[in-house]
């Protein structure tokens, strides 16, 4: 079993930055590839970012590609989203999940966190 906690959401103005962090706990995070998705209201729950387990491979949803990092310090058994450049529409609960596979497909993670609010306001 793992443990998934995600923070650093909040309101912030369109253009701005954001940082969230997904911190894991109960099994090593070496071990799992790791995604971001997010939920808008009324929305299916989308692909965001993904890196795999050494963090040498990463992608990216052409929504978010040149504007969100996503990164991880398995050292300290936590995944990172850097979201710069923030858009209206970036509006969601951010979810951090790790899974066995390297996908887009949030049925391909096994393990969730409770999700963090961002809202980029115009």
């Amino acid at each position: 079993q793992v443990q998934l906690v995600e923070s650093g959401g909040g309101l912030v103005q369109a253009g701005g930055s954001l940082s969230l962090s997904c911190a894991a706990s109960g099994r090593t995070l070496s071990r799992y590839n790791m995604a971001w998705f997010r939920q808008a209201p009324g929305k299916e729950r989308e692909f965001v970012a993904a890196i795999n387990r050494s963090g040498g491979v990463t992608s990216y949803a052409d929504s978010v590609k040149g504007r969100f990092t996503v990164s991880r310090d398995n050292p300290k058994n936590t995944g990172y989203l850097q979201m710069n450049s923030l858009k209206p529409e970036d509006t969601a609960v951010y979810y951090c999940a790790v899974g066995q596979y390297e996908s887009s497909r949030p049925n391909e993670y096994s393990y969730w966190g409770q999700g963090t609010q961002v809202t980029v306001s115009s």
